[in-house]
């Protein structure tokens, strides 16, 4: 096994993981947010989760946004800061979102907390591209991927405490009932963001006055990406393109005839169900085309992103000038490495209500659905946190028995946190066969990336197809498994595919966040293809992408061995 050669900054790398825990913990809050606002702004479900797209989309146009920046400059604006800087900048520029929401709660409407939460995010956007690298380089880069695991453990305990002190702050109750978020009124949501914009700058005040954390500085000088700069341009452009036709097809006065339509379904008495089903006909038969527009139009976006990043390995590939950070071949796998890896782990929990409400799966009614989708992002945290533990200097022996004991001590967290929020979590009990199964795939990857992420990625797509091949507990089982192979994907991929970038790191950091947009085109493809062909077999589309990622482990393990960069593993398999 490759020995450390650089020692870890631990006092720097304690520091630092506070700001994953706050990228969890917000985006958290928005399960109570989004109700909240649908209530009482007397919203439809598409406005509704218009809160998660100005979210996760301001993580694409914010890193975007830094790229073009750093073009016209002709200096990485990241690099230039130091990644102390930018992640200060970053949490200052969170506290304004936090203040721009006070003034929505009050006096802004829906439309200003749309866009505070898009402020919030931008600075969530430079946070991430300056944390992720910054916490590579704070030890050996060989072992960089389990630092940000360490920091994705501390990510998501973040969201796993979120929703509870959000009850606790909001209500007074971990328990949050429909009628509890119905009764909210603003003052209470303004009070919260008192005192998340006060956490801000006392994180920020806290990284800016410590002398342990490094300023972080590399060589801001980059050469001229013209040709990246349009593809990106091209890439944005079309995007934009697509998602106004997808928006505008909800305001079609089909659509709003189909929304008129399943308001009258739910008002037909239940015992009625030769209306029900006389309606229910109507309804898709009014429904089937707009749905397969929207699928070919999501379809579109899919193509857009991997067919404009595969164009530019290709053209980078043959002329290098112009291309910056893109011409590294593992980076442009390595995006949509990022793309496919946030889609496949939000499209797993988004299908998963619908998939519990199905005879064969339990006919969940809702709440009893809660525990589930409650173990399946706390499986994210099993992982993570039993990744992170290679971030820390222990003894063989001692590694060992940790990488036991810290997954169930995690699930044990896990059932009392729920338990605690009054869920039936027996079911769930014999979860721990599959946790088995990841402890032991840990062993197997020996803290090697490429290795590890193959591994776990081979095990997401037998998962998958166990899932889809059966019905019942097992199925459930291996559905919610897929939150335990992803959970240490993103570090992983992070890693490699930064890997030996040099002076063009952050912006390959910047690229690489952009492509969290995957979290908001593959769950929606899912969706309408559950329309067509039923929810169950929907699940293709997750053996897909968990295939691509295992993939890219073999690719990228031989892409990095040619150009001579060490990761510390012979192979990824």
């Amino acid at each position: 096994m490759t020995q450390q050669t650089i020692k870890t900054n631990y006092s720097a790398l304690s520091t630092l993981v506070t700001v994953f825990f706050f990228w969890g913990f917000i985006a958290s809050g928005n399960g109570v947010f989004i109700p909240f606002c649908k209530n009482y702004f007397h919203l439809d479900q598409f406005q509704s989760q218009l809160i998660d797209f100005a979210f996760y989309g301001a993580y694409y146009l914010g890193a975007l946004l830094l790229f073009f920046i750093s073009v016209f400059r002709k200096s990485d604006l990241v690099s230039g800061w130091g990644y102390k800087r930018s992640i200060v900048y970053g949490l200052l520029f969170s506290f304004l979102g936090s203040l721009a929401m006070i003034a929505a709660v009050n006096f802004g409407g829906f439309s200003g907390i749309l866009v505070s939460l898009f402020i919030v995010a931008l600075g969530f956007s430079l946070q991430q591209t300056a944390a992720q690298p910054f916490a590579i380089t704070l030890g050996d880069p060989a072992t960089g991927n389990t630092r940000i695991t360490l920091g994705g453990a501390v990510n998501s305990f973040g969201t796993t405490i979120g929703p509870i002190v959000v009850g606790l702050a909001l209500f007074g109750s971990v328990a949050v009932t429909d009628d509890m978020i119905n009764s909210l009124e603003l003052d209470s949501i303004t009070l919260l963001y008192c005192g998340i914009g006060a956490l801000f700058v006392v994180c920020a005040l806290m990284f800016f006055m410590s002398k342990k954390v490094p300023d972080g500085k590399l060589d801001a000088h980059v050469e001229p990406a013209n040709h990246a700069l349009s593809t990106l341009i091209g890439i944005t452009a079309a995007l934009a393109i697509v998602f106004t036709v997808v928006f505008s097809s909800y305001t079609t006065p089909e659509a709003r005839q189909v929304e008129a339509m399943r308001t009258e379904l739910a008002a037909i008495d239940a015992n009625d169900t030769v209306a029900i089903a006389a309606k229910n006909e109507a309804i898709s038969k009014l429904n089937a085309p707009i749905e397969n527009k929207r699928m070919v139009l999501l379809g579109s976006a899919l193509v857009v992103v991997v067919g404009g990043l595969l164009f530019a390995k290709s053209r980078a590939a043959k002329k290098q000038e112009g291309w910056g950070a893109l011409h590294y071949p593992q980076l442009v796998l390595g995006m949509i490495g990022i793309f496919t890896y946030v889609g496949v782990e939000v499209t797993i929990q988004s299908n998963l209500s619908e998939l519990l409400k199905q005879p064969a799966f339990g006919g969940l009614q809702a709440a009893e659905i809660a525990p589930y989708i409650s173990m399946y992002w706390g499986s994210l945290m099993i992982g993570r946190w039993a990744g992170s533990i290679a971030a820390f200097s222990v003894s063989g022996l001692q590694k060992k028995l940790l990488m036991i004991l810290v997954p169930i001590i995690a699930f044990g967290v896990i059932i009392g946190v729920n338990s605690l929020a009054n869920h039936d979590m027996r079911p769930l009990y014999g979860y721990i066969v599959c946790i088995a199964i990841q402890i032991a795939a840990f062993f197997y990857g020996k803290d090697k990336p490429a290795r590890t992420l193959f591994i776990f990625s081979a095990l997401g797509v037998l998962a998958m197809l166990i899932g889809i091949m059966t019905t019942g507990t097992i199925a459930v089982f291996a559905f919610l498994s897929g939150g335990l192979f992803c959970s240490i994907m993103w570090p992983n991929i992070f890693a490699l595919s930064v890997a030996g970038l040099g002076k063009y790191t952050s912006q390959g950091s910047a690229f690489l966040i952009m492509m969290i947009l995957g979290g908001g085109i593959i769950p929606p493809i899912q969706g309408k293809l559950a329309d067509i062909i039923g929810i169950h077999p929907s699940y293709w589309v997750t053996v897909l992408c968990f295939g691509y990622l295992a993939w890219f482990a073999i690719a990228v393990s031989k892409i990095l061995k040619t150009q001579g960069v060490a990761t510390g593993e012979a192979g990824a398999h």
